[in-house]
């Protein structure tokens, strides 16, 4: 029962970001129990520009510095590629812990959503 409702809260958040953001481009985090991975997606084009994920750091143990690591790696992507204007799209996550750390660290980066 709760999958279901996962996947339709997913689907509504995103679909609204679509309708309101259609000149930006999305940024897309998952989060499982241990990593983080992100991606730059161009919704026009169904294309990922820049991703970066915490599968291959292994030198921290706390999570909420993977979250960091993952962001700086990301938007060091996106500042080589000229991508400054995205909107955020958490997938479902709510907005704390390594969420809110993970968008935090990208609006230091210079990243603008």
């Amino acid at each position: 029962m709760t999958n279901i409702n996962y996947t339709k809260r997913v689907q509504r958040i995103r679909s609204k970001l679509k309708k309101v953001n259609s000149e930006r481009l999305r940024l897309t985090v998952f989060r499982s129990s241990r990593n983080v991975s992100a991606q730059i997606i161009d919704d026009k084009n169904n294309k990922t520009l820049v991703s970066a994920s915490s599968i291959k750091e292994k030198n921290t143990n706390k999570k909420a510095d993977l979250s960091i690591l993952v962001a700086e790696e990301l938007a060091k992507k996106a500042k080589e590629k000229k991508i400054t204007k995205i909107y955020f799209d958490r997938g479902g996550y709510k907005y704390h812990g390594r969420i809110k750390i993970f968008a935090e660290t990208l609006r230091k980066s210079g990243l603008i959503f």
